[in-house]
């Protein structure tokens, strides 16, 4: 192996590290769980965790737990300015968890699996805590993640249950293929995504996808909340105003970038 790949493979490893300490949310990451999640020995693992302490991207407590650095604010203030989905969506996820009361969640796809890139508290005291920012599922898992496989073509979401099968099996075993088919087909039918706490027991979500003006899938919308807030009386109300910010994301989306910083 040339000096080429050595230095390609730890920048690889070092963004798998700090991905693994942004999905860890307010608590942190422990040395051991970041061992554990990148199958890494400890020594490397820390070497890896005090490089991104130098460059400001990671910090660590006086609890030795490693939380997210002030620099990713930065870039991540940064990255907010760029033209793109979250800059589109931010203004509908504080709306939509303002007007639910619940929390709002912004998602994407990247490859098999759904990553949440922004969440918004609603007031309700009672939280649903499947899914926070960083966090990633596979996709189908969860219900911003399953409205974005229902909108992929047969052959293509098809592909990606079979890839992560195994997955599911192991870590999600009600999500079997057929009750996965089953959820992808309803989908389609309603237009909206319901996850009826597949995923944790009693967290229940709604989920929208959202589409680029070419039709191409740009991300997911949704609401997770406790059992007792998705009563069935209330499922056309959320259903309405998640298709009403859908809309809105999908209009800002088409706008040409210089339109798009008001």
């Amino acid at each position: 192996m040339d000096h080429h790949d050595t230095g390609t493979q730890s920048v690889d490893r070092a963004l798998l590290v700090l991905s693994l300490i942004g999905a860890s949310g307010e608590q942190g990451a422990t040395l051991a769980g970041l061992v554990a999640g990148t199958g890494l020995n400890k020594a490397t693992v820390r070497r890896l965790a005090l490089a991104l302490i130098r460059a400001g991207m990671a910090e660590q407590d006086a609890g030795s737990r490693y939380h997210l650095g002030a620099q990713i604010q930065v870039l991540g203030a940064q990255a907010a300015r760029r033209p793109g989905l979250i800059a589109a969506a931010s203004e509908s996820v504080m709306r939509l968890a303002q007007i639910a009361g619940d929390a709002a969640l912004l998602s994407v796809r990247r490859g098999a699996s759904s990553l949440c890139l922004m969440r918004e508290e609603g007031s309700y005291p009672l939280r649903s805590h499947a899914l926070v920012a960083g966090q990633t599922h596979p996709l189908g898992v969860g219900a911003g993640s399953l409205a974005m496989l229902a909108a992929l073509p047969d052959d293509e979401a098809y592909t990606i249950l079979r890839a992560i099968a195994p997955v599911l099996t192991d870590r999600y075993p009600t999500l079997t293929p057929d009750r996965m088919r089953d959820l992808i087909a309803q989908t389609r039918v309603d237009g909206v995504a319901l996850n009826p706490g597949l995923v944790i027991e009693g967290s229940w979500g709604l989920g929208i996808a959202l589409h680029h003006p070419d039709g191409r899938l740009a991300g997911a919308l949704s609401v997770a909340t406790v059992e007792a807030r998705m009563r069935p009386d209330r499922l056309p109300d959320l259903t309405r105003h998640l298709r009403a910010e859908a809309a809105r994301i999908e209009a800002r989306l088409a706008q040409p970038t210089k339109d798009r910083q008001t």
